[in-house]
């Protein structure tokens, strides 16, 4: 968890294996392609379900299977390696950064009020992303047009990524906003105006069901409830094309001691029993629109997403 935020995991991964390629000294070009591929194998093994990383890393493989059906001295074929594997990771950071702001414009001209508020979920913020975010990268963007006056953050219970890293993003931002309980959601909407919820989403299947932070599934289902608009945002590298639905999203289990444990203070009994999905699954009947940097999806559907990587030509 020193990184999260699908996005980010994507670029960390493609600078991982630039990393590798020049932590060792190599006599051929097959050692080091060897190393690569097994460093590629202990990233990929970290976090199952952000699909970026998995995205990340195949691209930057298909690069070196490029470069290894070319003729060159040794010498040469190992400087052309590094040379590639690092412009490719400079180029997936930058087209992160680039797509983070077309889907801040995006994102904030689908809402359609002024002076709202809104409610997000964990981090998707400069800290999860290449720099600008996906949900809370329209927040910004769409803060500064005057549509939101003010944000609930949800604590994000239980590694607390709202409270830490949400909250402090929006002081960094001078943007007004309150700290709530995960449990606390279900109230405010009934008792105050919420006039729109949005998230992240660390894998989307490509029927439009979304992979995210344990908690997304709640809210999808209270605003479904409370007739709230609820935005996934993501760039296209987080849909996973090649499966059917969110039920062949793999879903990690963390430690129990993340639920029991605040840091080393615990918070329940020892030997505490306890479960720690780190994610849910939110099904696509469930989501108003998904904002890429593409363009936006509403209302999500097999259809719909496939139009985003394969658009009709006019």
């Amino acid at each position: 968890m020193n990184v999260r935020g699908a996005p980010a995991l994507g670029c960390v991964a493609a600078y991982g294996l630039v990393l590798s390629s020049q932590e060792k000294k190599f006599s051929n070009s097959k050692s080091l392609l060897a190393y690569i591929y097994a460093s590629g194998q202990t990233l990929f093994s970290t976090r199952p379900t952000a699909v970026n990383l998995h995205w990340a890393l195949e691209r930057m493989k298909s690069m070196i299977k490029v470069i290894h059906l070319k003729e060159k001295t040794e010498r040469g074929r190992l400087k052309e390696i590094r040379e590639v594997l690092e412009k490719e990771a400079n180029k997936i950071y930058e087209e992160d950064l680039k797509s983070n702001l077309q889907m801040a414009d995006l994102g904030s001209k689908l809402l359609p009020f002024q002076g709202g508020t809104v409610l997000t979920h964990c981090n998707t913020g400069s800290l999860a992303t290449a720099g600008w975010g996906t949900a809370l990268g329209v927040i910004r963007t769409a803060y500064r047009k005057g549509k939101i006056k003010k944000v609930l953050v949800d604590e994000t219970r239980p590694y607390l990524q709202g409270a830490r890293l949400t909250m402090w993003e929006l002081h960094q931002d001078k943007i007004p906003c309150e700290l709530i309980t995960d449990s606390m959601a279900a109230h405010l909407m009934k008792t105050e105006k919420i006039d729109a919820v949005l998230v992240g989403a660390d894998r989307i299947a490509s029927n439009g069901d979304v992979a995210n932070k344990i908690g997304t599934y709640n809210l999808a289902i209270l605003c479904h409830y409370h007739k709230i608009p609820f935005y996934v945002v993501a760039p296209t590298s987080t849909v996973d094309m090649n499966i059917l639905s969110g039920a062949q999203i793999p879903i990690e289990e963390r430690s129990h001691k993340e639920v029991t444990h605040i840091k080393t203070y615990a918070i329940a009994p020892l030997n505490s029993v306890a479960r720690h999905p780190a994610f849910d699954v939110t099904p696509v009947v469930l989501i108003s629109a998904i904002v890429t940097e593409k363009g936006v999806v509403q209302p999500p559907s097999s259809h719909a997403i496939k139009e985003l990587f394969n658009p009709k030509k006019i």
